[in-house]
């Protein structure tokens, strides 16, 4: 079987530079119901496996537009699914501040509604802010990830309540449901009491596909035991071949085999006809960074008031954050390694909130992503558009073809499910 690139669309509404909004003709609003369904379709025009929104919590004014004044993402989405046939329908909810029977009933309904194209990205909600919004305080990270992995236990299970042919609809014995075809959870752990069943039968690809974005050590655990996909950040290539060896190396222990995990990898590609074009791009979207917004993401990210230190001086040392512990690390290696002022790390987090930025020319593109396809670092690729619509046109229209002239993309879209065309088996029914 031939192994293809699977792309996925972050949908960041205004784009994924902290100013990519500002760029002419950028869509400067997370809140226009028409041009979300406009990128959609353009991700679909471009083949691409899914499209997956993040979300946030709390709002924040000096951070990144789209963190704070924006659609709720499951809502949005099954608008979405009518604009759409294919592409997959991704939205993060999280397991910190949220309920399994809620979360099981929106996902299940997201896979009818779409015919079998939903996936919850599955998070622990890093920002501490987040807690005020809901009475509580914020768990620390190895609470947060045992909440998650119980968490993600009853929602599967949940979606496993129902079998596939449980619904009869038999107008002659006037059996609509068959009552052996549908169980109770009864589950009654440490931190959910949950009977269930959900009042949905079981969807489309049997279970919605699972997303996690998790670096760290319990992270990667956690995604070798669940997750269908993982979004990586990473900023070089080295350090992408040992994420991706470290967690399909987890696989086995779980019964999983290496195919059962797609790795993707997020990257701001900034495309250009020509190499001068795509820096000229680049130069224009980093012109537009104010210090509010990129010292508020650089907070944000590392659990510390990063205003506090100046800007021409060197990193600071700041030790493991309790907020984006993969993030942190990637970043502060980085630093190190090129021994960065703390500006040079301002403007990278602007750039891409701290993911790849690969600029060039379109040849130069589809190049850097296949040599990190083949040489093991990389199952397919999370984009992440500066601003919309244009960074992903230019994509789309420049490097995608490039990609299909070599055989390592698909020319149409194959199977009915997200599960078929990220090559991901249908999950059996638990007993």
């Amino acid at each position: 079987m031939t192994r293809n690139i699977h792309f996925g669309l972050f949908l960041l509404g205004t784009g994924s530079h902290v100013a990519g909004w500002r760029m002419p003709g950028a869509m400067d609003s997370f809140q226009d119901i028409e041009m979300i369904r406009r990128i959609a379709m353009e991700a679909e025009r471009g083949l691409f496996d899914l499209i997956f929104m993040g979300d946030n919590l709390n709002a924040d004014p000096g951070a990144h537009p789209s963190y704070t004044a924006r659609l709720e993402p499951m809502t949005l989405l099954a608008t979405v699914a009518g604009a759409t046939r294919h592409i997959g329908l991704g939205a993060t909810v999280s397991t910190t501040y949220s309920d399994p029977f809620t979360v099981a009933r929106a996902f299940a309904s997201l896979d009818h509604i779409s015919g079998g194209r939903a996936a919850w990205n599955a998070v622990t909600t890093a920002n501490p802010a987040a807690a005020a919004n809901f009475g509580t305080i914020h768990p620390d990270h190895s609470k947060r990830y045992e909440i998650a992995e119980e968490f993600l236990t009853v929602v599967r299970g949940l979606w496993d309540c129902w079998a596939d042919d449980a619904i009869v609809a038999n107008r002659k014995t006037g059996v609509y449901i068959d009552p052996a075809k549908v169980r109770a959870l009864d589950h009654d752990g440490v931190h959910f009491k949950v009977k269930g069943p959900i009042n949905i039968g079981r969807s489309p690809q049997g279970q919605p596909v699972i997303l996690q974005a998790g670096g760290s050590g319990p992270g990667q655990e956690l995604a070798a035991k669940s997750a269908d996909v993982v979004f990586s950040v990473t900023q070089n290539l080295d350090e992408a071949r040992a994420f991706y060896a470290s967690l399909k190396g987890r696989l086995p222990k779980y019964g999983r085999t290496p195919d059962s995990l797609v790795v993707l990898p997020g990257v701001m590609p900034i495309v250009g006809r020509t190499e001068r074009e795509a820096h000229d791009k680049l130069a224009e979207l980093q012109g537009f960074i104010s210090e509010t917004n990129a010292l508020s993401l650089l907070s944000d990210r590392f659990g510390v008031d990063m205003s506090l230190y100046d800007l021409n001086g060197p990193v600071p040392d700041l030790g493991p954050s309790d907020n984006y512990h993969a993030f942190a690390r990637v970043m502060l290696d980085k630093a190190r390694r090129e021994n960065m002022r703390l500006r040079d790390l301002y403007n990278l987090v602007a750039a891409a909130r701290g993911h790849w930025v690969l600029c060039g020319t379109p040849e130069y593109v589809a190049d850097t992503l296949e040599t990190w396809f083949t040489t093991g670092a990389a199952d397919g690729f999370n984009v992440m558009p500066s601003h919309f619509p244009q960074g992903l046109t230019d994509f789309v229209d420049m490097v995608v073809p490039i990609l299909q002239e070599r055989g390592l993309y698909r020319t149409e879209y194959e199977g009915t499910t997200l599960r078929d065309r990220m090559g991901l088996a249908r999950p059996p029914r638990l007993d």
